[in-house]
């Protein structure tokens, strides 16, 4: 059962459920592949996806389809919730999380791989730690494929599950101050975020050691887009006027030097007693895994949202499979 209140459907706009799906057969590389109409409808499925498993907890709407996930670097959320997804949905999944042992190993290229499982399925969600590799995959692929992560690339459904959970919470996103915290320069998730985010009248504030900020291209993008973005070092300086606060972590195994990585782990950790300085209707969101920027004493305070954050998620890829599929 669902650890989320019920609540009211938001003002998404309607669409007609008797239409096929924009989205039926399309890949999701990117989230430059997505309009603000296009965000709306993705979370107005999800919404009803919410309701539906509040309801009745899975259905047939995907029966009798396979997702293959195929994932090069080790996951636990986005692995489990996509397989979470397809079978809420009534589909079946094959899952390969250890590719060490298949015939990648042996040497098997990418493209022969993603052609390979697409003859046994009919969505392939993959993890690959090059960026620009799940492109390449989808250039091959006859079936779609949704990039669940990408180098220091993008990361677009955990984008739309983040996205989705500040609607949720807070029943908007034009207006909102927006803090990003933590390893901006490799965080492929406050990547992909930063740029849903600049389809919307934002302030977004950028907390990020001097090693580790957000990519110049990115800043570029976001500042022609008209959003209003501040750099900084210290939490503090923008931390009372913050809605949404999004940590993340700062990812070892992105570093060639260990040494440059303990210059920077534990830049900043969130305690009681920084919830203590934070307005009172701001929610702290995380992507996880945590490695200690978030003090566990935090999870008790109301306005940690991120583990309703990883169930939001589910509800966004049940919408997206089913959207590909030609199901929602």
């Amino acid at each position: 059962m669902s650890s989320l209140p019920p609540t009211a459907l938001p003002a998404y706009p309607t669409f007609d459920a008797r239409a096929a799906s924009p989205w039926q057969g399309q890949d999701i590389l990117s989230v430059k592949q997505f309009s603000r109409e296009d965000l709306a409808y993705v979370f107005r499925v999800a919404h009803e996806m919410r309701n539906l498993v509040l309801r009745i907890g899975s259905f047939d709407l995907c029966r009798g389809k396979i997702l293959a996930n195929l994932f090069y670097e080790p996951s636990t959320r986005t692995s489990s919730s996509f397989a979470a997804a397809m079978e809420r949905l009534g589909g079946s999944v094959i899952s390969i999380n250890e590719v060490r042992y298949s015939s990648v190993a042996k040497g098997e290229s990418l493209p022969d791989t993603v052609r390979t499982l697409e003859s046994y399925a009919d969505l392939v969600v993959l993890r690959h730690p090059q960026q620009g590799s799940v492109a390449l995959a989808a250039k091959y692929a006859r079936k779609p494929v949704i990039n669940a992560g990408d180098g220091v690339g993008e990361h677009p459904t955990q984008a739309l599950l983040d996205l989705f959970t500040i609607v949720e919470e807070k029943g908007e996103v034009d207006g909102l101050n927006v803090t990003m915290l933590g390893d901006l320069r490799f965080g492929r998730t406050v990547h992909s975020l930063a740029r849903l985010l600049s389809m919307y009248d934002v302030r977004l504030r950028l907390v990020a050691p001097k090693i580790l900020p957000m990519p110049a291209e990115i800043l570029d993008e976001l500042r022609e887009a008209g959003v209003t973005v501040t750099e900084h070092h210290s939490l503090d300086e923008v931390l009372g006027d913050t809605d949404v606060l999004y940590a993340t972590r700062v990812q070892k195994e992105r570093f060639d030097d260990p040494a440059e990585y303990e210059s920077v782990r534990g830049s900043y950790v969130i305690t009681p007693e920084t919830m203590s300085r934070a307005p009172q209707d701001m929610i702290l969101m995380h992507p996880f895994p945590r490695v200690g920027e978030i003090a566990m004493e935090v999870d008790d305070d109301p306005r940690a949202a991120y583990f309703r954050q990883i169930e939001y998620g589910l509800y966004v890829r049940m919408a997206l499979v089913a959207m590909v599929l030609g199901r929602a």
